[in-house]
């Protein structure tokens, strides 16, 4: 199993763009430089950063609040860092990987103890999408 030890051995440079008022994002850049990961934060316009989205090739329904990209793969929004591990360990023919939404309990979004349930999707070359991992919640 993938974890974040794989990510203090090589230190991937995670590049991240998101909107100077957004303060989840924040946590979750905090969670990444926790996990051992260099992290590149570019605050952008709201217009900069659809396009970004759009350009990824990531269907509307799996967009966050900010989007990452780490050694040619886009991560969006509040993924894992031990799912970021995995996707550079495993190196699928993928575009990247996502956490749809904002789900309560992801990183950057610690409420206490909430968590909801969510998904981390693997979206493929072609755009299909599959669950590369299943978060329950409480």
């Amino acid at each position: 199993m993938a974890s974040t030890a794989m990510a203090q051995q090589s230190s991937p440079v995670i590049d991240v763009l998101k909107q100077a008022s957004c303060g989840c994002c924040g946590g979750w850049v905090a969670a990444m430089q926790e996990a051992g990961y260099t992290v590149n934060v570019r605050d952008v316009s709201g217009d900069e950063l659809y396009a970004a989205k759009e350009a990824s090739g990531f269907s509307d329904d799996l967009w966050a609040c900010h989007t990452s990209t780490v050694a040619g793969y886009t991560v969006e929004g509040h993924v894992p860092a031990r799912e970021i591990a995995r996707l550079l360990e495993e190196r699928p023919a993928a575009l990247g990987i996502a956490t749809p939404g904002m789900p309560t309990g992801s990183p950057g979004m610690d409420y206490g103890t909430a968590r909801d349930a969510f998904d981390v999707v693997l979206v493929e070359l072609d755009s299909s999408q599959q669950i590369f991992a299943s978060y329950p919640g409480n």
